[in-house]
């Protein structure tokens, strides 16, 4: 007995050092990575009422993932990306119920590029969100700083399912990205399909962006992607264009750049985004006005912003956003965003946020347009203002 499990111990010894082994000739690695973020909300109109909250993922949202590589040689890698997001106040995830939402994929990256499938950013909002205010230092978390409902995507409210991506190595600071997303529709490729292209430059001091994508039928393809929406019911859940679900197609031009100057930031962005084919998709749940709604409804939106970094601990940020709502109905809606953040290390800051918009013409809905900041409850008259503050970790 003896013999034999110190013959057991060996195999099972020489099994482990094997693994290390291997593991190290391959060069593997995980890395589990997240945030977490709370903070208190203040709302002057939800619906008609103010409301005090707690919420969770403000200034980013709160998640966690794990994102690892394989060498495989030649200069080639495996790759993949699993995230999760939660909220930190009530436990529950996010995405409507979808498990790793935020993101899911795998691939190969080497020289040639990078090649990944599955659920991911789209490849527009890679090269033209980050650059916006709302997208990356106004609430990116919550989309507070977004523009009205992120009818653009730019903060990127919605990811893209069944997606392949390909990303060209960075060449003197350009690169290009291009995505397609099945529909997985039997007897119809174009059904529910996603295209999507991206390109940028980014170097020295000047970063710039361009995107453009194309959702069929997009309240089932691309609002309607997560586990709990609905098959036949509206999955748009803002005023702003709610009322546009019945559309064709989503079509979303994109192009922002920043330029740093010493300590301060400088950002512009423009985006369209159309609902066309309006009334030839049919969808549960909408008025007798929102059916009745044909042809296309543009919205062109223009952002400027500017971000101080003080010190190494203190940033200041402020940025102004104009939408024009045109075609069956007509709407205007402009933004102010403030932001303070202070670093207590490189892992932990907190932040104060300060968010006002006014709304006028009609809405989506065929109603007097409302003040519809995104990530919360749309106010009930033309104006609403919104402030957090909060604290936020990185592991």
């Amino acid at each position: 007995m003896r013999k034999r499990a110190l013959a057991l111990a060996v195999a099972v010894r020489m099994v482990a050092l094997g693994a290390i082994s291997g593991s190290a000739y391959a060069q593997s690695s995980v890395t589990l990575y997240g945030t977490i973020d709370v903070g208190a909300v203040f709302n002057s109109n939800a619906g008609g009422k103010q409301q005090y909250a707690l919420a969770s993922g403000n200034a980013s949202s709160s998640a966690w993932g794990l994102k690892g590589s394989e060498d495989l040689g030649g200069g080639m890698k495996a790759i993949f990306t699993l995230e999760n997001g939660y909220s930190a106040t009530t436990g529950t995830i996010s995405q409507n119920g979808t498990f790793f939402g935020r993101q899911a994929f795998v691939g190969l990256s080497g020289e040639p590029g990078t090649l990944t499938l599955g659920r991911q950013y789209s490849s527009a909002y890679w090269y033209t969100g980050y650059l916006t205010a709302g997208g990356s230092w106004a609430a990116a978390g919550a989309g507070y700083g977004a523009h009205p409902g992120d009818v653009d995507n730019l903060d990127t409210f919605s990811r893209v399912n069944n997606a392949v991506k390909y990303t060209t190595p960075n060449f003197y600071g350009f690169s290009l990205s291009g995505m397609y997303a099945f529909g997985n529709q039997a007897g119809s490729i174009a059904t529910n399909r996603i295209v999507a292209v991206g390109g940028g430059y980014a170097r020295g001091p000047l970063t710039l962006g361009i995107g453009y994508q194309s959702a069929d039928r997009p309240n089932f393809s691309f609002f309607g992607d997560k586990a709990n929406d609905s098959a036949s019911a509206n999955n748009i859940y803002s005023p702003v264009y709610a009322g546009f679900a019945s559309a064709g197609a989503q079509k979303i031009f994109s192009a922002a750049g920043t330029y740093v100057l010493d300590r301060a930031t400088l950002g512009l962005a423009y985006s369209n985004t159309r609902f066309t084919d309006l009334g030839s998709v049919a969808v549960a749940g909408l008025s007798a006005t929102e059916k009745a709604f044909r042809g296309t409804q543009s919205f062109n939106i223009g952002e400027a912003s500017v971000r101080f970094q003080l010190t190494s601990a203190w940033m200041l940020g402020a940025a102004w956003s104009y939408t024009q709502s045109t075609g069956v109905t007509h709407a205007h809606y402009q933004q102010v965003d403030l932001v303070v953040d202070y670093a207590l290390s490189k892992r932990t800051d907190l932040y104060a946020m300060g968010f006002y918009q006014h709304a006028s013409g009609t809405d989506s809905r065929g109603l007097p347009a409302v003040a519809a900041i995104a990530g919360v409850t749309a106010s009930k008259t033309d104006a609403q203002t919104l402030a957090t503050v909060g604290i936020r970790h990185r592991f």
